[in-house]
């Protein structure tokens, strides 16, 4: 069995969207069956990835930052949310009344440290807030958990 956490950018260029769909099939091709996938379903990277692990065959559990987390999604992001909500095998929502920094932050740390991968989707820039990949990162790091990092090389962030 594996376990494997998700956290990267909510906005994906083409060129990083295509490396990420090549880069997280190869790691849950890898992955020791089942695979489970822990996910909070956001916008870009997280979604991506709970989409690959669903046709992999693996198993989606949601890490729901909030209460009201579902009022930060609009249009096509709402409606993939609602629908990989449903897919998942279960979900935690975290005892956060309304989506902010501190309950993203705790999101992530949760991601991590039930996770035997972590799967980071990102540039290697600074977080721009409280409870961004680059803070996952360094949780997991601190953690000593194997991070893969998954960014196409000379790509900026948009």
């Amino acid at each position: 069995m594996t376990v494997i956490g998700i956290s990267g950018h909510r906005e994906l260029p083409c060129a990083a969207r295509v490396h990420a769909i090549e880069k997280i099939n190869a790691v849950l091709a890898g992955a020791a069956a089942p695979v489970i996938g822990l996910s909070s379903l956001a916008k870009g990277a997280d979604q991506l990835f709970a989409e690959l692990l669903l046709r992999s065959g693996g198993t989606l559990f949601a890490v729901i930052p909030s209460r009201d987390y579902s009022a930060t999604f609009s249009g096509a992001a709402r409606d993939t949310y609602l629908r990989l909500l449903t897919a998942a095998k279960s979900a935690v929502t975290l005892d956060h009344a309304t989506a902010c920094d501190a309950a993203f932050d705790e999101a992530g740390r949760f991601v991590v440290e039930h996770s035997d991968l972590l799967v980071a989707v990102w540039d290697g820039s600074p977080a721009r807030g409280t409870g961004g990949t680059a803070d996952a990162v360094a949780h997991a790091h601190r953690l000593n958990r194997p991070v893969t990092i998954v960014w196409p090389d000379g790509l900026a962030r948009p």
